[in-house]
């Protein structure tokens, strides 16, 4: 049976981290990618994990380079590429930068690995998934960003610190934009069956909700830098997903043209990822109330794409 094939372009705390938890997963053999300047830390990294195997009981090989050559026929490709947002930096200019970078990133994949599953990870998240989309060429399926995988992970890892409850009981739902964008649904939320409206007050709870919002600027205050660690398992889970045809359902930035309303936009819905990708966008009822912020979240999604474009046409 053929090994399956996982390229991680982008060898900085996400990036490697990713290829930490796709090696211990077992996942298939992994590339990592940076850009020249980065090639012999890049190496070194992809050394010292496949050092681990004798240890840790995996095999895989794992390579570190900046030759796209060595993505070639990937199964899935984890887009970690990108600068971070520095202080006096506006959006625009974040999006301006990591546009090109991510243009670039998706031509050379689209070259070497033209059947692989594009996973987005790199910010601002919904825009930087609509860029992967449309220099890749790949149907709207293949291409999916990783943002709801963490923020649900971090609800439910509040949930449980509140209810000092196991999380592997906690079932979560969330629609929506990333970090402040996103719109968790209590109402989808439980606790081993339980609603978790009937073990949390409602005050207590958004209370939570607001702290999963702001869970990586928390992150960011502590360290001085972005999360790693949690992002990349986020990353890992949809990759095993797909590689593994779980047609598990998580939250992803998947492409909605009349799911939702939304007219042809990547933003955070439930979906069932497979070996093809995004096998199907899952909709859910909601209220008036959650109607609003969803279409508040799509309404920023759309502003930032719409910058993304410029840059793109220019």
């Amino acid at each position: 049976m053929k090994r399956a094939k996982i390229t991680i372009v982008g060898a900085g705390n996400v990036g490697a981290s990713c290829a930490l938890w796709a090696a211990a997963k077992e996942l298939g053999d992994i590339v990592l990618i940076d850009i020249p300047e980065f090639a012999d830390k890049t190496a070194g990294k992809a050394l010292d994990l496949a050092e681990c195997a004798p240890i840790e009981r995996f095999d895989c090989k794992i390579t570190g380079t900046s030759d796209y050559a060595h993505a070639k026929d990937s199964d899935v490709v984890i887009i970690t590429a990108g600068i971070p947002r520095k202080p006096g930096m506006s959006r625009d200019d974040l999006v301006q930068t990591n546009v090109q970078i991510v243009k670039a990133v998706s031509e050379q994949v689209a070259k070497v690995a033209p059947n692989s599953v594009l996973i987005v990870v790199s910010n601002p998240l919904d825009a930087m998934v609509y860029t992967a989309w449309k220099v890749s060429g790949f149907p709207t399926n293949r291409v999916v960003g990783q943002a709801g995988c963490l923020d649900i992970a971090r609800y439910r890892t509040f949930i449980a610190m509140e209810l000092n409850c196991s999380v592997e009981d906690i079932t979560a739902l969330l629609l929506g934009g990333h970090g402040d964008d996103m719109v968790p649904l209590p109402r989808y939320t439980s606790v081993a069956g339980i609603p978790v409206t009937q073990l949390i007050p409602a005050a207590r709870l958004n209370e939570i909700i607001e702290r999963a919002k702001q869970g990586g600027g928390e992150i960011v205050k502590l360290m001085g830098t972005s999360a790693y660690y949690a992002p990349a398992s986020g990353s890992v889970q949809m990759a095993e997903a797909i590689i593994k045809d779980k047609r598990r359902i998580l939250p992803c930035a998947a492409y909605c043209q009349k799911e939702y309303g939304v007219g042809g936009y990547f933003v955070g819905v439930p979906c069932i990822l497979g070996k093809g990708g995004v096998e199907k966008v899952v909709e859910v009822e909601l209220d008036a109330a959650e109607r609003k912020l969803l279409d508040t979240s799509v309404s920023h999604v759309k502003e930032l794409v719409q910058v993304a474009e410029r840059f793109l046409k220019g």
